[in-house]
This record gives structure tokens, C-alpha cells and sequence, in this order.
């Protein structure tokens, strides 16, 4: 199974909200014909009544991937209406935060491919990483498929394990969230040194961005990128004697942020 199959027998998408409107225009900007998709959507946007696919009308029998990207609290309603295409060649790829392979199995049958995945929000604008586990069910083409299809909004990387997902949560899942919040303090204490809000925005905006580029792009490990802007006894140094505390810095606080977070993640996916 591969991109071709999906061109021929179809892909349906279930729900085109944020993450399911970058998926759609990566694949169609990457040659997927918009005539070999169908999407169900409640409350289409004006782009996606735009792209020229199968929109709410009746979806093909055996289509070759069902991408399920509703919300969780959706899903109840949402996947008894494909049961029929369970144990059978479709392959069903999650994007739902928090709902188990299990789930799925339970809904659509035991013999149907599952291919689970936590994408995160920087897929909007191609720069994702999404972490994929298969079931049993699934086979290496399943995964590749599924790998292929996601790749479309950045890396894809795969688990070794379903029980990793909490950790890919709590880490590339929510972490988007925690760069936010960096960015926001990060100028807000720019401004008590003086800075304009604008000012300061704008250089915590850039310098974070920019930072995360070059960690992305280099050769050398974020902690040898550290020591290389950090002079002895120097501004940064001075700053990272607060920030690496053991204590009260980054090491503690991040650590119990993201235990929060997978904490969280197994309490919603029990």
C-alpha cells in the first residue's frame, strides 16, 4: 500500500479543523488530487469548500486510509459512522490526542490497521514532528503510508512502544505551549529592564525562533551550542547561573512540568 492506492481508492479525512486543514494542504500541495479526497466536516471553512474535495457527500466503501482528526470528545459520535470499513484493508490514522489504539479496536474491530499519532501545532506552518505507533493489525506498508501522509506537515518519528505516547505529549505534544509561555516571559522581563513591550516581543519572538532553527540545523548538541555563546564570567553566564539551578531553574521545573503533562495524558487515556 502506498501513495498510489490513495489515489486510486481514496482517503478520507474526518475533521478539518486546524491540524486537518495543514495536513490537507501539504498533501495536495505535494500532487495528492483533491478528486481522491473526501472530508467530513461539520463547519467547513471557506478554503476547504475551495480546495475542489469530496465534501460531506457519500464516502467510498474501501477507501485506503481514513485519517480520524476530530477532537477526543467527538470521537464517540464520529467513528460508529465508518465501523463498516473496520477489520478490513482501510487504514485508520489517528491524530486524537489521548485515544488509545484500543479505542479504535474496540470501535471498528480488532483486525483493523491503527496507525496512532501525536502530531503538534507547528504543523501549520510545515514545521511539525509527529510521533506514529502501529497495532498489530498494521504492516510495514501501513507505517510507511502513515509516515508518508504526516510527513506532509515536518518529521515523523516512530515509537517503539504505544505507552511512549504520554511522553511525546507531555514533551512535543504540549510543548509548543511551554515556548509560548518562554517567549511571553521572556519579553515581559525585557520590559522591566526597560524595553518597549513591542521591542521586547520582538526580540524574545526572533531569539527563540532563531535559537530553535539553529539547534534544528546544527552539528554540534544543544548543550555544546549553550557553552558556545556562554563567555566565562560573562552576561549569559550570569543568567544560566539562574536558569541551570538544580533547585529553582530550568532542570526542576521543567521536569515537573512535564511529568504534569504525561501524568495528565495517562489520566485521559485510561
Amino acid at each position: 500500500m502506498d501513495m498510489k492506492d490513495v489515489e486510486t481508492r481514496g482517503l478520507v479525512l474526518l475533521g478539518c479543523g486546524k491540524m486537518g486543514s495543514a495536513m490537507l494542504a501539504g498533501w495536495l500541495a505535494g500532487g495528492l488530487p483533491a478528486t481522491s479526497v473526501w472530508v467530513l466536516d461539520p463547519k467547513p471553512s471557506d478554503w476547504l469548500q475551495g480546495t475542489g474535495v469530496h465534501l460531506n457527500k457519500d464516502l467510498p466503501d474501501a477507501p485506503a486510509v481514513v485519517l480520524v482528526a476530530v477532537k477526543p470528545q467527538m470521537m464517540g459520535d464520529a467513528l460508529p459512522t465508518l465501523a463498516a470499513m473496520g477489520n478490513g484493508e482501510t487504514l485508520f490514522v489517528s491524530v486524537a490526542a489521548g485515544v488509545t489504539i484500543a479505542t479504535y479496536e474496540r470501535m471498528l474491530g480488532a483486525g483493523t490497521p491503527v496507525v496512532r499519532s501525536m502530531p503538534n501545532t507547528p504543523a501549520a506552518v510545515g514545521r511539525g514532528i509527529t510521533a506514529i505507533i502501529g497495532n498489530g493489525a498494521a504492516s510495514a506498508d501501513h507505517v510507511a503510508l502513515a509516515e508518508a501522509l504526516l510527513s506532509a506537515v515536518g518529521q515523523v518519528v516512530r515509537l517503539d512502544d504505544e505507552g511512549q505516547m504520554d511522553a511525546v505529549t507531555a514533551v512535543s505534544g504540549s510543548g509548543p505551549a511551554y515556548v509560548f509561555h518562554l517567549i511571553e516571559t521572556l519579553a515581559a522581563a525585557g520590559v522591566e529592564q526597560g524595553l518597549s513591550p513591542d521591542l521586547a516581543m520582538a526580540l524574545a519572538k526572533a531569539t527563540v525562533g532563531g535559537a530553535g532553527q539553529l539547534a534544528e540545523d546544527a552539528d554540534e548538541d544543544p548543550g555544546q551550542l549553550r557553552v558556545n555563546v556562554t563567555s566565562p564570567n560573562g552576561t549569559t553566564q550570569a543568567a544560566l547561573e539562574v536558569l541551570m539551578d538544580e533547585a529553582s531553574g530550568f532542570p526542576a521545573l521543567l521536569s515537573r512540568a512535564v511529568r504534569a503533562a504525561a501524568d495528565r495524558s495517562r489520566e485521559l487515556g485510561a
